[in-house]
């Protein structure tokens, strides 16, 4: 059984948009169209069973999923959403997919990460923007954004990944992206590998991924 904890609601914090192109289990067939399959790809590659990793934007529950199908029995998933219906959706979709048993879902800002996950994360995941399906104009913003990334930076073990899927197509975006951009270009090169990536042959306001690699 899923364990969900619910908190006060401190801040106007959304999570964020689903990819464009997502099957049930976002099978590794899927289309790398969007940065959300193109983060799912590197998920992939990186995270193994018994591994401990965190979904800092629930949303509808698919990064939640997934993370949960990598790490499996002997791993560990940390969820996190401010919307009540988002921890509720991603709750039904663990339980129906039978992959609850290894989550533990927060009602809570991403804020808060570093109070509720331990360190050793093999990967974290930001799905930025608004819920799916939900209210347009509740959205993340970059302030708690960037306080939570910098506290899952933290969190990473050596070669553990942030994936930040980015949208400035609805009011925020731009300024968000442009924080998460600035934050990510103060990282230490030392200790972290920064990476934008976005496609050749899609408008300017299409979503793309920022990716960060903890090298040591």
């Amino acid at each position: 059984m899923v364990l969900v904890l619910a908190f006060p609601q401190m801040f106007s914090v959304a999570n964020g948009l689903e990819g464009d192109v997502m099957n049930k289990k976002g099978s590794k067939n899927e289309s790398l169209r969007g940065a959300v399959p193109l983060s799912h790809f590197f998920l992939r590659q990186r995270v193994q069973p018994g591994d401990l990793a965190l979904d800092a934007t629930c949303g509808n529950g698919l990064d939640t999923l997934l993370l949960a199908e990598l790490v499996g029995e002997g791993g560990r998933v940390w969820g996190f959403d401010v919307q009540p219906c988002a921890i509720s959706a991603t709750k039904a979709l663990l339980e129906r997919e039978g992959r609850s048993g290894n989550v533990e879902l927060f009602e809570t800002s991403h804020e808060r990460v570093s109070e509720h996950v331990p360190a050793g994360l093999a990967a974290a995941v930001f799905n930025l923007g608004y819920l799916p399906g939900g209210e347009c104009s509740l959205v993340t913003s970059p302030e708690t954004t960037v306080s939570a990334l910098t506290q899952a930076a933290a969190l990473l073990k050596k070669g553990g990944l942030i994936v930040i899927s980015l949208y400035t197509g609805h009011e925020g975006g731009p300024q968000e992206a442009f924080a998460v951009e600035g934050w990510g270009a103060s990282l230490d090169p030392r200790e972290y590998n920064v990476w934008r990536s976005r496609q050749l042959n899609r408008p300017d306001t299409a979503p793309y991924l920022v990716l960060v690699e903890r090298v040591r």
